[in-house]
């Protein structure tokens, strides 16, 4: 963004936005020749008849996600098996953060994703779309929302029990309101689960438009040795002592801690570090019925990023 570090051969122009509206965008209009995009809206054009896109293994954007399963007070969810026979909302039902939230429930804790009935919607505003046509099986009962209501609302007034999501509700007051996240020690979750599981899930990743990567095959090297070298500028800037880079105290505590329990390489880009994370949402994605055959990892990046050169 800021130009030190510069794509091989490439000029970039880069426009800074919110995230829903690139994928709204990049999805509907493909008006970027380059763009991040939510994994699992890109595994979701991979069944398309034009399949418009490739990726980079880049990764923008990961989070362990129990801390985004929030829950009406009064619904009487104290643990995730209560949530069978519940009324779940989530902003769209493809998008990534769901995904992961249906399959770790599924996975740690049993709750299927026919187990419930899926509301979808605008989380604050009215009249939020699936940004991609849902072709679901019939054991997976996914509800619109009506025009004027939005899920934060919802959950808050009991309309539905729970909510998963990327964004905090803003209905959501802490521990002790109306609305609380089903894991308010998430952190000690969250831990718990990359210590069984050692996946740190994986929530955007960067596409090319298909036609621009087919006449220019080399931009996609190019962009993945920007984006690592940016990676590697980020993780010494976070263990800079003498002038904090993020506004918080005990940020250099922070990072030794994340170290310690994740390794160097915390927030890894590449294919093969990352193989297991990519395959386990790709077995989500069939499961839910989102992908109509179960995708490999190797199916979803272009080759030039499988492997590197040698001197």
């Amino acid at each position: 963004m800021d130009r030190t570090v510069v794509p091989d051969g490439i000029d970039l122009i880069y426009l800074n936005m919110p995230v829903e509206e690139t994928f709204f965008r990049m999805l509907r209009h493909r008006e970027f020749d380059v763009a991040e995009m939510s994994l699992s809206s890109y595994v979701m054009s991979h069944f398309t008849e034009d399949r418009p896109f490739v990726a980079i293994p880049v990764f923008p954007s990961r989070y362990f996600r129990h801390s985004s399963i929030y829950v009406n007070a009064a619904a009487g969810i104290r643990e995730p098996a209560d949530l069978v026979g519940k009324r779940v909302g989530s902003p769209e039902y493809q998008m990534t953060a769901p995904v992961w939230i249906r399959g770790i429930l599924s996975d740690e804790y049993g709750v299927k994703v026919d187990d419930v009935t899926h509301y979808t919607g605008g989380e604050e505003e009215p009249n939020r779309p699936e940004k991609l046509a849902l072709d679901l099986p019939e054991n997976i009962r996914v509800k619109r929302i009506g025009p004027t209501q939005t899920l934060s609302a919802m959950i808050r007034d009991g309309e539905i029990d729970a909510l998963f999501t990327a964004r905090k509700p803003s209905s959501y007051a802490g521990p002790n309101g109306g609305v609380r996240r089903l894991f308010e020690d998430f952190v000690d979750v969250e831990r718990a689960y990359f210590r069984k599981t050692n996946i740190f899930p994986i929530m955007h990743t960067i596409v090319i438009r298909r036609e621009i990567y087919e006449a220019h095959r080399w931009i996609a090297q190019s962009l993945y040795k920007a984006f690592a070298e940016a990676q590697l500028r980020i993780y010494r800037e976070l263990e800079e002592t003498a002038a904090l880079k993020v506004m918080l105290p005990w940020l250099n505590a922070h990072v030794e801690d994340v170290r310690r329990i994740m390794g160097d390489d915390y927030w890894s880009y590449g294919f093969k570090q990352n193989r297991e994370t990519l395959d386990t949402f790709l077995r989500y994605s069939y499961e839910q019925g989102l992908s109509k055959r179960r995708l490999r990892a190797e199916d979803i990046f272009v080759p030039e990023t499988m492997e590197h050169f040698v001197i």
